[in-house]
């Protein structure tokens, strides 16, 4: 079979896990990426009960489900970036504390180590998240921002994340950055940098994303050429651009998504403006044998029949890369 097609229940966290994986199998998905949030896949609990991940595993095989990854983007968000209130509203009690900056991005950075350690317990090797960044307001340069200004940032995401990493490499787990703006890499050239700011790590790659990169102007494709062996997992997900009425440029102009106006939004599979055959045929070049994680993300269209049409287009356009040259059966015997 081609790649499996699984459902990254980040944005179904309102509803239990059981009950979506009885909607994701009956959809046709091959299995989940677990969110760490909801009761979809809690670490405490994972690391505290010796039967909480086998029974996670039994209730989703039951269904005829894997799971593939676990994600932990929300506390991952909060180690780099400059603390304040938005935190506090995707972060546990536990993590915000008193709302200290330096202790929540200490506590943020040990739940992510927790992670590692629970899906090394869940018998996956891939755990998905964010890394916030101290520079992301430095994105446009006026007042005029140096280049010291943004090594600083690159300097201060090594020293928060290396000892991160290393602990991820002891228990042979892989961290993959959904590359994306606010984060410490947010196109090409800005994940160039964070892989040479912690020296190349081999525990640090991508949860590729095209949709984050599509609305940019950033070639998706070269990113799966240029980082081939550190797309530790991808996301499927659309977006479209072009679509507003021009008067909301690429910056979104503080307006909400599914606002007519904007330039740019998130798009179900198939209706937006990324070419997946392209991307297919990178992923294949490149080797990547992971799974393609839909990640529903459209304010304009049910989720569920989001979800259902996106598991159906990925059946139909995945494929496997050739095992013989197209002009092999013309040599001479």
């Amino acid at each position: 079979m081609a790649r499996p097609v699984t459902l990254f229940t980040g944005q179904w966290a309102d509803l239990p896990l059981e009950e979506l994986a009885k909607k994701a199998a009956a959809w046709g998905y091959d299995g989940v990426e677990l969110a760490c949030w909801g009761d979809h896949f809690e670490v405490d609990k994972a690391l505290e009960d010796d039967g909480y991940c086998k029974a996670k595993r039994d209730m989703l095989k039951k269904l005829g489900l894997e799971v593939y990854a676990i994600s932990t983007h929300l506390n991952g968000q909060a180690i780099c970036d400059n603390i304040d209130d938005r935190h506090k509203a995707i972060l546990s009690p536990e993590v915000w504390g008193d709302g200290e900056p330096e202790g929540v991005k200490k506590r943020a950075a040990e739940e992510v180590i927790k992670a590692a350690k629970a899906a090394k317990k869940l018998g996956i090797k891939v755990v998905n998240g964010f890394t916030g960044s101290s520079i992301w307001h430095m994105l446009y340069s006026f007042p005029p921002v140096t280049q010291d200004m943004i090594q600083a940032g690159y300097d201060d995401f090594a020293k928060r994340f290396t000892p991160i990493l290393d602990e991820f490499k002891k228990l042979g787990i892989k961290f993959g950055l959904e590359v994306h703006p606010t984060e410490i890499a947010f196109d090409i050239v800005s994940a160039e940098r964070a892989i040479e700011a912690v020296n190349g790590h081999e525990c640090f790659g991508f949860n590729y994303d095209p949709s984050h990169l599509g609305y940019q102007g950033v070639d998706y494709v070269k990113f799966i050429r240029t980082f081939g062996d550190r797309i530790y997992h991808a996301h499927m997900k659309d977006v479209w651009w072009g679509h507003g009425d021009g008067t909301v440029g690429v910056f979104g102009g503080h307006t909400e998504f599914a606002d007519p106006r904007r330039y740019w939004d998130f798009r179900s599979i198939g209706h937006g403006d990324i070419n997946f055959e392209e991307i297919i045929v990178a992923l294949n070049d490149v080797g990547y044998q992971g799974p393609l994680s839909v990640e529903w993300e459209d304010s304009r269209m049910d989720r569920e029949h989001g979800a259902a049409e996106a598991c159906d287009f990925f059946k139909k356009a995945d494929f496997k890369p050739s095992q013989v040259a197209f002009d092999a059966a013309f040599e001479k015997k």
